[in-house]
C-alpha cells in the first residue's frame, strides 16, 4: 500500500510504530548531517527525518528533493527533541528508512502556503496548486459540510431531493442566459438555467409537496466579488404553506447551521423589516446591522432657504457617526471624494463637528446660524464629540444608496464589521414591480411568479407599481443569501402578471405555456427560498469573495483563466451547428 497512516493523524502514543506516508515536499532543510522534511497530504504535515549517519545515500536523495515533490516514505515514529506547538503533530517526527519518489515537480509558480507570494490571476491559472494551501482546502471541506448538514435537516422534514434539467428553455425575463445551440435541431437553442423556478413549481403541481436540490444555476451578468457565472444554490418549494412557514423552517435550517459550524447561536427569533423601512433607514435592501449609523431625514431640519444645494434637493439625510469629531481635515477630504467618485456619484458631502469642548465646525457653517447647527444636533441626536455627515440630492432612493456606500465605507474604516459577529434579519414586503428606464416597462423585482399581497390585488389595475409581493430575503451582515416568495397558483392571475409584464398572450404562451398549463391541472398554493451555497459558505469561512470557496471559479471578467475558457470553436463544430461567429474589428 502506498501509505499506512496519513499526515495528519500520527500522535505521541504512536512512538514506536513503523509506518509509510506519502504526499507532498512542502520544504526541506538541512542541519549538518541530518536532514528535515516537512512531508504534507490533505490532513496534515509530518516532519520526516533523514540521518547521514544511519544511511548516508539516503539522505543524499532527501537533499535532492524539491518543494512539491510526491514522495513516499517509511520510518520509525519517533518522539521529537524539539517540538511545534503550533503543529498537531509537533510532538513526533519520523525517522526515515526508505524514500521512493513517485512523481517530480517543477519549481512551482507561487509558494504552496497560507502566506502565499502569488497575486489572485497566477494561483487561478494554477489552481491545481492553490487548492493545495490548507488555507484554500479548508474552504471546500466547510462547504462539503455544510452540504452535508443540509441535506440532513431538510431531509428529517420530508424534503426529496430532485435533479432538474440543464438544458432548459430560455426566459429572458430574467438576466442574460447563456445559450447552448442545438445541433440536432438546427437554428435552435437551449440555455442553462438561472434557477430551477418553473421547474420545482411544476413539481408541486405534480404533488411532490417539499423539494430541495443543491443546484447549479447560470447568468451571463458583471461580476464582482459575491457573484460568478456559475453559482450554487440550496433550492427548495414546498407546498400548502404561508409565509410564516417558510420563514420558519429556513430560519431553523440557518440556525442550524450557524450552530453546528461556528457554534454561534442566533436569536430564536430573527428580526422581520419591510423593504421601505430598510430603504428609509440603510438605503439598502440588504442592511448590515452589525453597527449603527441610521438615516435621519434632515428636510425640515435644513431646507430652510439658506443653501442653494440643499434647498432644491429632494431628499437630505444625514448619519451620526459617534465619537469621530476629531476627523481631521484630511479624512473629511478623503470622504468627499470617495462620495464624489464614479462608483458612489454623490455631487458633494457636508460635515459639522460637534467637539468635546462643546465647539461646532461645518463645511456649512457660514450659511447655518449656531441654533440651525444646535437643532440639527438635536435631530441626529448627537452628543459632543460626534460627527455628522450629510448628503443631498435630487432622487430621494439615490441619494438614500450613496448614503449606504458612506455608511459601509466607515464601517470599514472604524473597524464596525467584524467577521465574527453575525446579525441575521429577514426583508419583507418587497415591491412586486419595478420601472426600467432601459425597457421602459415595469419588470418584476423577483420574477414573474411571484404573489401580490392579496390586500394589494386590486391596485394591479391602475396602481401595479404600488403592490407589494409577498417575498422575503434573508440578510446577514449586509449580504442577501438567499430569498423566495409565495407563488402564483392561479391561471388567470397569472395571465394578469404577464399583461402587466408586457406579454402578449402569444408570448407568454411560447415562453411559459407548459406552467400555465399546468395551472390548469390543480395546482396546490406553494412557495419558496433558494440559499446562495457559495455566498452562505463565504460568510462562515470569513471570506470577502467567494471565488476562495469554488473549486474552479472565474475571473471578474467571467474567464476560467486555468482552461483558458471561454475558446474559440474549430469551423467543422460552427459548420456542424450550423452557426457563423461575425466578430467586431475592434475585437
Amino acid at each position: 500500500m502506498y501509505r499506512t497512516n496519513t499526515c495528519g493523524e500520527l500522535r505521541l502514543a504512536n512512538a514506536g510504530q513503523v509506518v509509510t506516508l506519502a504526499g507532498w515536499v512542502q520544504r526541506t532543510r538541512k542541519m549538518g548531517g541530518m536532514t528535515f522534511v516537512d512531508l504534507r497530504d490533505r490532513y496534515g504535515i509530518t516532519q520526516l527525518v533523514f540521518d547521514d549517519s544511519r544511511d548516508a545515500s539516503l539522505t543524499d536523495r532527501a537533499n535532492h528533493l524539491g518543494r512539491e515533490f510526491c514522495i513516499q516514505a517509511s520510518g520509525t515514529v519517533c518522539e521529537r527533541q524539539s517540538k511545534n506547538p503550533n503543529m498537531p503533530t509537533g510532538d513526533i517526527e519520523i525517522l526515515a528508512d526508505s524514500l521512493n519518489v513517485l512523481s517530480e515537480s517543477l519549481t512551482p509558480p507561487f509558494t504552496v502556503d497560507d502566506n502565499t507570494d502569488g497575486g489572485d490571476e497566477l494561483r487561478m491559472k494554477y489552481r491545481y496548486l492553490d487548492l493545495r494551501r490548507p488555507i484554500v482546502r479548508a474552504n471546500l471541506e466547510l462547504r462539503h459540510r455544510m452540504t452535508i448538514l443540509i441535506r440532513n435537516f431538510l431531509d428529517a422534514r420530508q424534503f426529496i431531493e430532485v435533479e432538474t434539467p440543464i438544458l432548459v428553455g430560455s426566459t429572458p425575463e430574467g438576466a442574460r442566459d447563456f445559450v447552448v445551440p442545438s445541433r440536432m435541431n438546427p437554428g435552435q437553442f437551449y440555455a442553462l438555467p438561472q434557477s430551477p423556478q418553473t421547474l420545482k413549481q411544476l413539481l408541486m403541481v405534480s404533488g411532490f409537496d417539499r423539494y430541495f436540490q443543491i443546484a447549479k444555476c447560470f447568468r451571463d451578468e458583471d461580476l464582482r466579488a459575491d457573484r460568478q457565472p456559475e453559482f450554487t444554490q440550496i433550492d427548495c418549494e414546498m407546498s400548502f404553506v404561508e409565509q410564516d412557514d417558510v420563514l420558519d423552517i429556513f430560519e431553523d435550517l440557518a440556525r442550524y447551521l450557524f450552530k453546528e459550524v461556528r457554534n454561534v447561536d442566533l436569536p430564536a427569533k430573527l428580526r422581520r423589516m419591510t423593504w421601505h423601512e430598510a430603504m428609509k433607514l440603510y438605503g439598502s435592501d440588504k442592511p448590515d446591522l452589525r453597527f449603527g449609523m441610521t438615516f435621519v431625514e434632515l428636510m425640515d431640519t435644513l431646507k430652510l432657504g439658506k443653501f442653494a444645494v440643499f434647498d432644491s434637493a429632494a431628499y437630505i439625510g444625514g448619519i451620526r457617526v459617534e465619537g469621530c469629531a476629531g476627523y481631521s481635515r484630511k479624512q473629511l477630504d478623503a470622504l468627499t471624494e470617495f462620495v464624489k467618485s464614479q462608483q458612489v456619484g454623490a455631487k458633494g458631502l457636508v460635515y459639522v463637528k460637534y467637539n468635546e469642548d462643546g465647539t461646532v465646525k461645518s463645511s456649512v457653517d457660514k450659511f447655518y446660524s449656531a441654533d440651525d447647527l444646535q437643532a440639527l444636533k438635536l435631530k441626529m441626536g448627537a452628543a459632543d464629540g460626534d460627527l455628522v455627515l450629510i448628503l443631498s440630492g435630487d432622487n430621494a432612493n439615490k441619494t438614500r444608496v450613496q448614503l449606504s456606500q458612506l455608511r459601509l465605507k466607515l464601517g470599514d474604516e472604524l473597524g464596525l464589521r467584524d467577521p465574527d459577529r453575525f446579525e441575521c434579519l429577514w426583508i419583507v414586503d418587497f415591491p412586486l414591480f419595478e420601472w426600467s428606464d432601459e425597457e421602459q416597462r415595469l419588470m418584476a423585482v423577483h420574477h414573474p411568479f411571484t404573489l401580490p399581497n392579496p390586500d394589494d390585488i386590486p391596485l394591479l389595475d391602475e396602481h401595479p407599481e404600488q403592490v407589494r409581493a409577498v417575498a422575503y430575503d434573508f440578510v446577514c451582515n449586509g449580504i442577501e443569501v438567499g430569498g423566495g416568495s409565495l407563488r402564483i397558483h392561479d391561471g388567470k392571475l397569472q395571465e394578469k402578471m404577464f399583461k402587466i409584464l408586457g406579454f402578449t398572450p402569444e408570448r407568454a404562451q411560447a415562453q411559459f405555456g407548459f406552467l400555465i398549463n399546468a395551472f390548469k391541472y390543480g395546482a396546490p398554493p406553494h412557495a419558496g427560498l433558494a440559499f446562495g451555497l457559495d455566498r452562505f459558505v463565504a460568510i462562515m469561512a470569513g471570506l470577502d469573495s467567494i471565488r476562495d470557496c469554488i473549486a474552479f471559479p472565474k475571473n471578474n471578467s467571467g474567464r476560467d483563466v486555468m482552461l483558458d475558457a471561454p475558446g474559440y470553436l474549430e469551423p467543422g463544430q460552427l459548420e456542424e451547428l450550423n452557426l457563423k461567429v461575425t466578430l467586431d474589428e475592434k475585437q
